[in-house]
């Protein structure tokens, strides 16, 4: 009993921070909708804009959240430090809310719109270095896979719930000033969920060790391990703690320089170019402008509708992955074959887009026969990165850092995923309206780049706790570190008794120079 009750504990814990997630990405799916709703455009006073000025609009609208969200990441790591990770989360909660407000309030400017999207972006990218390294420290190894991806499971979800709310205010909300205001008001549901769920989840157990709160950490681990004393809480518990010691012992002295030994700086240039490689699959720039896409592949007025199926394909393919392949295929696996597969769906889209152009008529006659097929391509795209590159990216860059520097490892990694998105969104309108089906092309050509990347660069981590990833990199683990401090100790005492000899024959004069010296 206290072994499932510690999974539905530990399940609780991961969904409840995970609701961060859910509203990073319903404010993902509902922009590029809202965006396109002429009520929002009247409101705000662009209705009348051409068409290379609504896409800057629509470009500098979802990218400066992005913005927002980069400088999240670097002013919440000394608040989660000083007042732990549960805390952090709190406070990620309340700064989206408030960007939410902001938004909301129909002022008449695009200035206090995007000012809205700054904060919001605030607490969003804090949130995004806080979830992962929450769930990978609460979590037990053996789960710690599928727990960890239920950052992209929310994600998923937040995505199609946006993408159908977008399709129900369009369609059965008559245009007007509540239109988009319920749409971006739904956005509260996230930021309200994670706060709830923050006030009813215990500390993570690693942060209060590390602050000396031992009966606290304890408290907190056997809560979420099922509230039962087992010698399988007690090993855990003590690995912890010897993980904690040797953090202490060398945090003491942990400079710059550190972060750039061998093993530190292996693991920050993955936390960077998976990242990298994430956005360079395309799929973030089909989730923010999903309805202009699928408008430009065909879809014509029925593009919400379509939209929305896409957002369903996304909830069935990362759900399949959690079941199905994680933690029995490892990492590396999904990692390749998911940009393999996407990489040939992408190329077949190209393809079928220059030999079949989207034509001006096909807004108003509906998909034509090459449309459908782009369009079930774009859905077999979106599945294979739920199945992959979707889930796989923050559940790898947080557990891939030992505990002493995980916290600027998920730091530097969430930063920059939020800069190389803050990139995407700002080319992909752009790309859409001007190099058309040679994006497509472009996203095909990355991702059969990034089949080598996962092949050459990235380690399998499966199977293998926190505290064993300095071996898996190449670090030292912490027996050969103290087996090299006893080596030390006693090559510095045969030192100090070789010296004592010739001491005894000095002058007078030396020891007391000696004595000096010391």
């Amino acid at each position: 009993m206290g072994r499932k009750l510690g999974l539905i504990r530990a399940a609780y814990l991961a969904s409840a921070s995970c609701m961060g997630s859910f509203a990073f990405a319903f404010d993902t799916g509902i922009i590029s909708g809202v965006l396109s709703l002429t009520s929002f455009q009247e409101d705000f006073g662009y209705s009348h804009y051409t068409k290379a000025q609504k896409t800057t609009v629509n470009s500098n609208a979802v990218s400066i959240l992005q913005g927002g969200a980069f400088f999240g990441c670097f002013l919440i790591s000394p608040i989660a430090s000083y007042l732990g990770r549960r805390t952090g989360l709190i406070i990620s909660s309340l700064v989206f809310t408030l960007g939410t407000i902001l938004q909301v309030i129909n002022t008449h400017t695009l200035g206090t719109f995007y000012a809205g999207r700054v904060v919001a972006g605030l607490g969003i990218g804090a949130a995004t270095v806080l979830i992962p390294m929450f769930a990978a420290e609460m979590s037990p190894k053996e789960f710690r896979g599928r727990l960890g991806a239920c950052f992209q499971l929310f994600f998923a979800l937040g995505v199609m719930i946006a993408y159908w709310t977008t399709y129900a205010v369009s369609k059965d909300q008559a245009s007007g000033t509540s239109q988009w205001q319920t749409a971006l008001g739904l956005q509260l549901l996230g930021s309200t969920l994670l706060l709830a769920g923050m006030c009813t989840v215990k500390e993570s157990a690693r942060w209060l060790a590390s602050k000396g709160k031992l009966e606290k950490a304890r408290e907190s681990l056997k809560w979420v391990r099922g509230g039962e004393e087992t010698e399988e809480l007690e090993r855990e518990f003590q690995e912890i703690l010897a993980g904690i010691e040797e953090e202490a012992r060398v945090k003491e002295n942990l400079t710059f320089k550190e972060l750039l030994l061998p093993a530190n700086r292996y693991r920050l240039f993955i936390a960077i170019t998976i990242q990298l490689s994430a956005q360079l699959t395309g799929n973030t720039s089909l989730a923010y402008y999903a309805t202009q896409i699928f408008s430009a592949v065909g879809a014509g007025g029925a593009s919400k509708l379509v939209t929305g199926c896409f957002g369903i394909v996304k909830v069935v393919g990362v759900s399949t992955f959690q079941l199905f392949v994680l933690d029995r295929v490892g990492r590396r696996v999904p990692f390749m074959a998911g940009a393999f597969a996407m990489g040939s769906f992408m190329l077949i889209i190209a393809c079928i887009l220059a030999t079949h152009p989207v034509s001006s008529t096909t807004t108003s006659s509906g998909p034509t026969s090459a449309g459908i097929a782009c369009i079930i391509m774009t859905y077999a795209e979106a599945f294979s990165y739920n199945m992959s590159w979707g889930p796989l990216p923050w559940l790898y860059v947080g557990e891939i850092f030992s505990s002493r520097t995980r916290e600027v490892g998920l730091t530097v990694g969430a930063a920059s995923q939020w800069l190389f998105n803050f990139m995407m969104s700002q080319v992909t309108p752009h790309a859409i309206t001007n190099i058309e089906w040679r994006m497509f092309l472009m996203f095909a050509i990355f991702n059969y780049a990034i089949v080598g990347y996962s092949w050459l660069v990235l380690k399998e981590t499966s199977q293998h706790s926190l505290e064993e990833m300095q071996e898996v990199f190449g670090g030292k683990t912490i027996a050969e570190k103290k087996l090299e401090d006893v080596e030390h100790a006693e090559h510095a005492g045969d030192e100090t008794k070789g010296q004592s000899i010739p001491e005894t024959v000095q002058p007078v004069s030396s020891p007391t120079k000696q004595t000096a010296k010391e």
